[in-house]
């Protein structure tokens, strides 16, 4: 649905380097980078972007939820984003409130953002 989503961002550095590191296990790498004020594009190879921004204005909190292909992944998320400075917002687990198969984990990012990996597959 989405070609990309562009956001602003209080550290830029900081921001740049935490998704670069949480989203690893999906296959994001910088595709496109200007000065921080224009910001960088993250993406998978031949997926919707994410782009960033250094902006002082404070944005309101985000909920942005990435699609895993596997369980593993989204475990593999966590662990990076824990380790790349997020908060725990959810540790991987299924929630099955919103279905069956929703295999999903949540953490808190830099700007407190509530960052989401989620696979809607049955478990391999």
């Amino acid at each position: 649905m989405f070609d990309h989503v562009k956001f602003g961002v209080s550290d830029y550095a900081a921001s740049k380097a935490f998704f670069l590191k949480a989203l690893e296990p999906i296959g994001v790498a910088v595709v496109g980078e200007g000065t921080p004020t224009y910001g960088v594009e993250l993406s998978p190879p031949g997926k919707a972007s994410l782009c960033l921004y250094q902006t002082d204005e404070k944005p309101a909190h985000l909920h942005l939820a990435f699609t895993a292909d596997n369980r593993q992944q989204v475990e593999a998320f966590y662990r990076a984003a824990l380790e790349a400075g997020a908060k725990d917002n959810g540790a991987p687990g299924l929630r099955p409130h919103y279905h069956a198969n929703y295999y999903a984990a949540f953490v808190i990012g830099p700007d407190g953002h509530n960052i989401e990996l989620v696979c809607h597959k049955p478990e391999a």
